[in-house]
């Protein structure tokens, strides 16, 4: 079963956006993300529903982002998607009869609700500015072992 790529795959384009100078098109988030325009425009419409995102149509146009990075948390993003599930687990039977399967289900639904619970507490201690900090610190540190950057959105369109 693919894995849902979606938290990944936004905040990725916004920390191109924030690293970017003007308004970045649908056209080239989407190749950063390596998905169609209209995926991309139907993830950024929640972000832009949050007050994350502004788009402006036309020559020129495009996404920004409409308010600092140390604003916006993990948490934010997340919901902004429509809280996607963090924890899928499968259970054999989803209302079983059988006490044994009843006393799994149990047991995995509720770790799954724990894990949920933590992470949901992570992704509202991180914001954009940190994810950013912290690419700009592997940058650093790229750069001086001497490889070349790969940061820009226009990379991901050649």
């Amino acid at each position: 079963m693919k894995q849902n790529s979606q938290l990944s795959d936004v905040l990725h384009v916004l920390l191109h956006m924030a690293e970017g100078e003007g308004p970045a098109t649908s056209e080239a988030l989407a190749a950063a993300m390596q998905t169609n325009p209209v995926v991309l425009r139907r993830l950024m419409g929640g972000l832009r529903d949050a007050g994350f995102v502004v788009s402006a149509k036309g020559h020129g146009g495009g996404w920004l982002l409409s308010c600092d990075m140390d604003r916006i948390t993990l948490g934010d993003v997340y919901q902004a998607l429509g809280a996607p599930p963090l924890v899928s687990l499968g259970f054999r039977e989803d209302r079983p009869t059988c006490l044994v399967a009843q006393a799994v289900n149990d047991a995995l639904a509720g770790a799954a609700q724990e894990a949920e619970a933590l992470l949901l507490k992570r992704f509202g201690a991180v914001t954009l500015a940190t994810l950013s900090a912290d690419f700009h610190r592997r940058m650093v540190r790229h750069q001086a072992a001497g490889h070349a950057t790969h940061h820009h959105l226009k990379e991901h369109t050649t």
